[in-house]
């Protein structure tokens, strides 16, 4: 699959797997679906954004894990200074990804999930560098406050960011100005993969959206992701929608 805009300045442009040192596909994460795609497959990223959808149990936080930890990023969040660990729990798949870079080097990186957040803010605060997310440790903030002082001050322009789900912690509102950011930081050189559920994320209009499935891994628009259909029906005839699930 190749997205349109690809160019090999930057960062990260296709992911394959190594087949030939897959023992077998039928053992776990090999045999998700999204994973058993790249045995025939490559996948290209989107030179600025990238969006991985699909139902909770799909595969999609464990390809952005895998591929944070194969870039350099520590498994649970943060930079690839971040050396913490609080429960070793992800897979081996980032030891099979084959991960086709551009000819640039990204100025700074961060892998952002939305389950491990607070491991990460303490970790911040323990290695004592809360200077660069806005001289106030984000544990004394909310957290879609944290959140986002965090996007605010320690993403900057030519990085590459992984964000697995961070609608998790932002109201609508906070969505629509995390979009803000992320085009700000788009027009400045980075590049993002993220994985959401949410239909407002996922409308930002110079992305790629693959959706993650049984089939595998597919290009999809917009307006046919299940997100965005599920929301729409619900918002043009809420009654009834509330009705439908209570039967």
């Amino acid at each position: 699959m190749k997205s349109d805009g690809l160019t090999s300045s930057h960062f990260l442009l296709e992911i394959g797997l190594k087949v030939d040192e897959v023992a077998s596909f039928d053992e776990y994460p090999f045999s998700l679906p999204v994973v058993r795609h790249f045995r025939e497959n490559t996948l290209s990223l989107h030179p600025k954004l990238t969006f991985f959808v699909g139902e909770n149990g799909s595969g999609k936080s464990t390809l952005l894990e895998a591929i944070a930890i194969a870039w350099g990023l520590n498994p649970e969040g943060g930079t690839r200074n971040f050396g913490f660990s609080t429960r070793n729990s992800h897979s081996t798949l980032y030891q099979y990804l084959r991960m086709a870079r551009g000819y640039r080097r990204a100025k700074t990186d961060f892998f952002l999930r939305a389950e491990s957040f607070y491991n990460v803010a303490s970790a911040i605060d323990g290695y004592g560098v809360a200077d660069s997310y806005g001289s106030r440790s984000l544990h004394e903030q909310s957290h879609g406050e944290s959140f986002f002082a965090l996007v605010q001050n320690r993403f900057t322009a030519n990085g590459f960011y992984i964000l697995d789900e961070p609608e998790a912690a932002l109201s609508p509102v906070r969505q629509l100005a995390l979009l803000a950011r992320l085009h700000e930081l788009l027009n400045q050189g980075s590049q993002f993969i993220i994985a959401t559920h949410s239909p407002i994320l996922m409308a930002y209009p110079d992305a790629v959206i693959y959706q993650i499935d049984e089939n595998g891994v597919a290009a999809t628009a917009y307006e046919a992701t299940e997100h965005y259909l599920v929301t729409q029906a619900f918002l043009n005839d809420p009654k009834r929608q509330i009705e439908r699930v209570l039967e």
